[in-house]
Formats: structure tokens, sequence, C-alpha cells
């Protein structure tokens, strides 16, 4: 009788828990759909909730629990961290990346990943294949590169060292700063790159798809910021350290011995973004002929960018603004060429 009477309390705290999972996500949605919020976006030529990979002639419904545990077949373990597992995966002969949550401690950022992955479905994010609560889990296009990590290994391939040059890897830079400008105005509001606190963690945020351009793929950390509404945010609850992050996420007191207190820490809105993008592109351009020359002609929006004073730095729409002419004038003008 008491193993019985156990088993029955097992069953019906596991229910709980999956119905405490599935009202937290369909408020968070009700919370984006609300007046001024878009719904979901669709994949470049789908509907809504469809998608459709480079591979695929057609668009497909989003896949359910269902599909996914009758259709995706795990192949191998590609990527883990505090969160979730990332497998490779097939379905119906696609590749795709299977992600599971490891620990429910990190649900309510699972959850959140997956609600900004639904509303901001478009060319600059990663397609959404489908996702099933109750599992814990979520499928999104595979790209064979993988993250944003591996392009030095990428490019010194043989078959791709011809994509090695200063205009694939700039227009990389373009890429990311066009992300920046969409997410610090998508249809859910003004977001923040927060998982970015080193450049490392910044770059496995990015996948390099086969064509060599950029999309984002981690987007569970994406608060949410709108100064004019008091909303700012802090990313984490630890101390931040090191040249990378804006000055504004450092400890202000942290010269004066006063210990650290989380409480006391000043929030911030999404120009913490724009510190980082001179150091990104600088990983982006790496060491190629041209490379020196096109620093050269960013070394002023550079400046711009590690202003001290957030105020003072530019939007992500006028860096993208630069890059752009950048790219433009040294391809127009064959100044490259003239350095030869």
């Amino acid at each position: 009788m008491v193993s019985v009477f156990h088993g029955l309390v097992v069953v019906l705290l596991s229910l709980a828990a999956l119905l405490t999972t599935n009202v937290l996500f369909y408020l968070y949605l009700e919370r984006l759909q609300q007046p001024g919020h878009q719904p979901p976006a669709a994949a470049a030529g789908c509907e809504a909730r469809h998608f459709k990979t480079t591979t695929m002639k057609e668009c497909s419904p989003w896949l359910s629990c269902a599909h996914i545990r009758s259709q995706v077949r795990q192949l191998k373990l590609i990527g883990q961290g505090a969160m979730k597992q990332v497998y490779l995966a097939e379905w119906r002969g696609q590749k795709v990346a299977l992600s599971t949550l490891m620990s429910l401690e990190y649900l309510d950022d699972f959850i959140h990943g997956l609600s900004m992955l639904q509303a901001l479905q478009g060319p600059l994010v990663v397609q959404l294949v489908g996702f099933c609560l109750e599992d814990n889990t979520l499928v999104t296009e595979f790209h064979p590169f993988r993250s944003l990590l591996n392009l030095e290994r990428v490019l010194a391939q043989e078959r791709y060292r011809q994509q090695n040059t200063w205009q694939v890897r700039l227009l990389l830079a373009v890429d990311y700063v066009s992300i920046l400008h969409f997410l610090h105005n998508s249809p859910v509001g003004r977001r923040v790159m927060c998982d970015s606190n080193s450049l490392e963690k910044t770059l496995s945020q990015f996948l390099l798809t086969s064509d060599f351009h950029l999309v984002v793929n981690d987007l569970e950390a994406l608060p949410e910021v709108d100064p004019s509404r008091g909303l700012l945010a802090k990313c984490g609850h630890r101390e931040l350290t090191g040249d990378f992050v804006a000055p504004e996420q450092l400890w202000p007191h942290r010269n004066q011995g006063v210990a650290f207190s989380d409480d006391l820490m000043p929030e911030y809105d999404e120009r913490t973004d724009i510190w980082k993008i001179p150091d990104v592109t600088r990983f982006l351009i790496g060491r190629v002929p041209g490379g020196d020359l096109v620093h050269f002609h960013l070394f002023s929006i550079y400046e711009q960018c590690k202003n001290r004073d957030p105020e003072r730095r530019p939007s992500a729409l006028e860096v993208l603004k630069v890059y752009k002419q950048v790219y433009s004038s040294i391809a127009r003008d064959g100044s490259f060429r003239d350095t030869l």
C-alpha cells in the first residue's frame, strides 16, 4: 500500500510539473502577443509556424511532440552546456539539431529561449523546426560548420581557402552587426545579448552557415530593455570582470575595496552590445591580406563604440551603415589593390 501511494505521489508531482511548464510557456507567449507585439514570424517563403531548410523544396509545419518522438532520430552528441545537450539528429533524411534540457533548474531560461525562437524567426535567426514542451526538447536547422568559434578551422580547410578573404570576413561582420540591429529593434521589444561576457561566449551564440553567413542561435538570455519605461537589465547576478564587457557592466566600487553586491549593481541597456563590436570584428577579420586596411577604415567607428559613456556610443544601425560603406568603398575604389 505504501509503495502504491508513493508511486501515485510521484505521478501527481510529475503531472503538476508538466502542467506548470505548459502554463508558464503559454503565459509567456500570451505576453509576447499583447498589443504592440507581432505574432511569430515565418521562415522565408513559408507561412507562420512553418519551416524550410536549405535542402527542402517545400515548407513544413513545426514538428509536434508526436513527430519528434517518432520521426526524429538521434545520431550523436555534438554539444553540451550547463543547460542543455545538443545532438545531431535526422528527420526524413534532413540533418537537424535536437536540443534537450538537462536540468529543470534552467527551465525558465529554456522556455524563454524557445519563446524568442518562435517570435524572432527570420533570415538572421536559426530556423525552428519543432519543439515538445512535455519532453523539454526543441529541434532547429543543423549547420555543419556549427558555431562561429570554428571560423578559423573552417577557412583553413583547402576547399574553403578561397573564402578566406577580407570581403567574406567583413560581410560576416556585417551579418553580426545586422543581428544586433535586429535584436535591438525586434518585434518583441529591444533585446540585449546577455550571454556575451567573453569573446568566446559571444562567438558561441552564432552559427556559421554553409554559404558563409551568420545566424544567431542561443536566445535564452535576451532580456528586454526600454529606458523610457525604466526597464533595464543586468546580465547575471555575479560580478563581471575584464576588458571585453562594457564599463557599465563592471562593479563601480571595485577600486574602493567594496565587496560586490548584486542588489547595488546598476542596470544597463543594449549599448553594452555596441561596446563589444570592435573586439568581435577583429576576430572576424582575422589576419588576411587587406585586413589592416579594413581596420584602418573602421578605426573611427571602433573608437565611437568604445566610448566609456554609453550615451555617446552609436546605435547598431549607425555601425551597420559604416560597415556597409567601408565594404563598398574598398571594393569600388580598389583601395586594397593600391596597397599591394
